[in-house]
């Protein structure tokens, strides 16, 4: 099963890094998954992060193609996740799922417990590299 091409921009890239290294998120399932998702990523420096990419603290507007669902969430690390109802951990399977993604692509991402989601990006609604926002 191929993946579609990712980019992450280099600053969250190592901020991802420094969180898998902690015992407490090492252990998630999603962690093995995320790091070989960071090994295939292509790199950048946040100011040339196309516009149209997910990434960290982007709002997301997202299908799930399996139900049909459409849902709008904004990518968060785990410490600033307050809201599960406007929010995405980067941490979940979801949250690693989405990372990197342009909108308009689509990916097959295996979830804890032998399911897998299939989930295409349908817009961006923001993207903090866009609004000139790199250091966050």
């Amino acid at each position: 099963m191929s993946r579609p091409a990712i980019i992450i921009n280099e600053f969250d890239a190592e901020r991802i890094d420094r969180l898998l290294e902690k015992p407490a998120y090492a252990a998630l399932p999603v962690a093995d998954a995320l790091n070989a998702e960071l090994d295939r990523a292509q790199m950048c420096p946040p100011e040339s992060l196309p516009g149209n990419v997910v990434s960290m603290n982007s709002t997301v507007k997202f299908r799930d193609l399996t139900t049909g669902e459409e849902r709008t969430r904004t990518l968060v690390f785990p410490a600033q996740m307050t809201d599960s109802s406007t929010q995405l951990s980067v941490l979940a399977p979801v949250g690693a799922a989405l990372l990197g993604l342009e909108v308009g692509s689509s990916i097959h991402w295996e979830l804890p417990g032998g399911t897998s989601a299939h989930l295409e990006v349908l817009e961006l609604l923001y993207q903090p590299e866009a609004a000139g926002d790199y250091q966050r």
